[in-house]
């Protein structure tokens, strides 16, 4: 059974269950003051104690998505997977390493309710897979929707668009398809219309659990910026018709996602030249879930990931960003700050623009976050640049 799966925590349920009627039946007859029966005790009371910490444990790993599989549990740290695709994209040489394996990690298949329901070429489809990283030696399971178009016969040469969406710390990749609903809001505006078909690529920002990476690269440790701004966007490419080009890419996220958007747009905006802002903080923080100092007291490297000493000390970068959040949140005042600097900035820079969406109220939550997606998913999709690059005929 998979970490992740339901079925061990049910089997641990019903383990602690029998136990504690073993205990109870047992018990009386287990009285006596020597060895055996001290032992059978001992033993009852064990069964019981380690299967009710186990449901508990199992319940946090599942909301929190510490760890996704055995492996993850029991290799911690570990080398990158060496990866098979099971759908490499047509044309690819043929020597070409493959980075991405189907994997039934995630918990997808315990949210079909929130999924579109139909055939893939009338709603899409949602995979789930896992992608290794040859630049960072990293690998994760994401999940990757795939827009009705994708597969339609009229369309087989096209490549699409892409978005990268990246979630809250410590919650799984499977949150922004069940909280967010992801892949339910992409398919309803792409149906009326309101944004072009577009592959989505969605992540946690939890590289390398249970550590707060903050999506940047760790001095001496695991570097997830480079995960998410080289290996994330090769492996894709090589697996689905995704666009080749830049300008056809987008990151987007809420909370620590946010966070990590806007500051992959502004450090690599190469890779992600658009980017669209959930909620998000503009310094990386120095505490327990970022086990200290990422940058090992390198000041000069905790100043490049600071979008607002960026903003003052640095060239800006040819980047369009989308800020969202409320009037209410915790963090309005910096999200204040940050905007009047960065409008300053793209009043001297026309390759730089900054817009920004509030609403009157709501807190750091999937259903404030689920209000402000449809707007933000339509202003990226009028900035991804349609591809310029075909399928080779065959």
């Amino acid at each position: 059974m998979e970490l992740t799966s339901r079925s061990l925590v049910y089997s641990l349920i019903a383990t602690a269950v029998a136990g504690l009627a073993a205990t109870l039946w047992l018990w009386p007859r287990l009285a006596r003051q020597r060895p055996l029966p001290v032992l059978g005790r001992l033993g009852l009371l064990t069964v019981v104690q380690v299967s009710v910490l186990g449901v508990l444990a199992l319940a946090v790993n599942n909301t929190y998505s510490f760890y996704t599989s055995w492996n993850d549990l029991l290799h911690p740290g570990g080398a990158a997977l060496a990866l098979t695709s099971s759908e490499h994209a047509k044309g690819a040489a043929p020597d070409s390493q493959k980075l991405v394996e189907p994997t039934s990690e995630g918990g997808l298949e315990t949210v079909k309710d929130v999924l579109p329901a139909g055939r893939p070429e009338e709603v899409g489809r949602v995979d789930s897979v896992k992608v290794t990283g040859t630049e960072s030696g990293l690998s994760d399971q994401v999940f990757v929707y795939l827009p009705p178009e994708y597969f339609v016969p009229k369309y087989a040469r096209e490549r699409f668009p892409v978005m990268l969406a990246i979630g809250g710390y410590p919650g799984p990749s499977l949150h922004l398809v069940e909280g967010l609903r992801v892949p339910q809001t992409v398919s309803e505006l792409e149906r009326a219309g309101r944004m072009s078909p577009t592959i989505v690529v969605m992540a946690r920002p939890t590289v390398a659990p249970p550590r707060n990476t903050e999506c940047v690269d760790v001095a001496g440790g695991p570097r997830s910026e480079t995960w998410f701004t080289k290996d994330v966007p090769t492996a894709i490419r090589s697996a689905y018709r995704a666009s080749h080009s830049p300008a056809s890419w987008g990151v987007f996220g809420y909370s620590t996602g946010g966070s990590c958007a806007l500051r992959m747009a502004m450090r690599s905006p190469d890779a992600f030249p658009n980017a669209a802002a959930l909620h998000a903080d503009y310094q990386v923080p120095n505490d327990r879930w970022t086990d200290g100092d990422l940058f090992r007291g390198d000041a000069q490297a905790a100043s490049q990931s600071d979008l607002n000493w960026r903003l003052k000390n640095l060239p800006a970068p040819h980047a369009s960003l989308l800020v969202v959040s409320t009037r209410t949140e915790d963090n309005y005042q910096a999200t204040q700050q940050f905007l009047a600097t960065a409008q300053q900035v793209a009043a001297n820079n026309p390759d730089f623009t900054v817009d920004s969406l509030f609403l009157d109220d709501g807190g750091h939550s999937f259903e404030t976050w689920r209000r402000e997606l449809p707007a933000a998913l339509e202003w990226m999709s009028d900035r991804l640049a349609p591809p310029p690059d075909r399928e080779p005929r065959q």
